[in-house]
């Protein structure tokens, strides 16, 4: 399969979510007026978090394609500052930021739906979820860290 489908694939992902996006609006819109204060919160939280999610699919489709396939010409039009600076390891800490919001938002949800939960033991699953998240994220960035700092160390000083 060429590694290009992949991408394609994920453009089509990005149309569904935004999709999906423009349908939480609509109903969150259309029922404004009827809402008590958690359902606008948790509305909002809802559109954040598929925000969220098509920031991590466009950062996966541009830093991805042109790390791993191809470099993108976009010639005298703007491209985004961060798309010819972001390597492998700053792609990684970008998906891992992303997935740590995303699922922040997901025990926010949670904790704000607490009393409609048939098992709160669920909000525990999602807290301890939550938490492999950010120490995997600390983790992977104290590693980038380490790595940048003996690197340092290795190339000859230019005086």
């Amino acid at each position: 399969m060429d590694s290009r489908a992949v991408y394609l694939g994920l453009i089509v992902s990005l149309l569904l979510l935004f999709i999906h996006f423009a349908r939480l609006l609509m109903e969150f819109v259309l029922h404004i007026h009827v809402a008590q204060e958690s359902q606008v919160i948790l509305g909002v939280l809802g559109l954040i978090d598929a925000t969220f999610t098509a920031n991590l699919i466009i950062i996966v489709i541009f830093s991805g394609y042109e790390n791993f396939v191809s470099r993108l010409d976009a010639g005298d039009h703007d491209k985004p500052e961060w798309m010819a600076k972001v390597d492998f390891g700053g792609l990684k800490q970008k998906l891992m930021t992303s997935i740590v919001a995303i699922s922040a938002i997901q025990v926010l949800k949670a904790f704000m739906n607490l009393e409609k939960m048939a098992d709160a033991s669920v909000l525990a699953w999602l807290v301890g979820i939550h938490v492999v998240f950010v120490v995997s994220m600390l983790v992977l960035a104290i590693v980038d860290r380490l790595e940048s700092v003996s690197e340092g160390k290795s190339k000859p000083q230019r005086p």
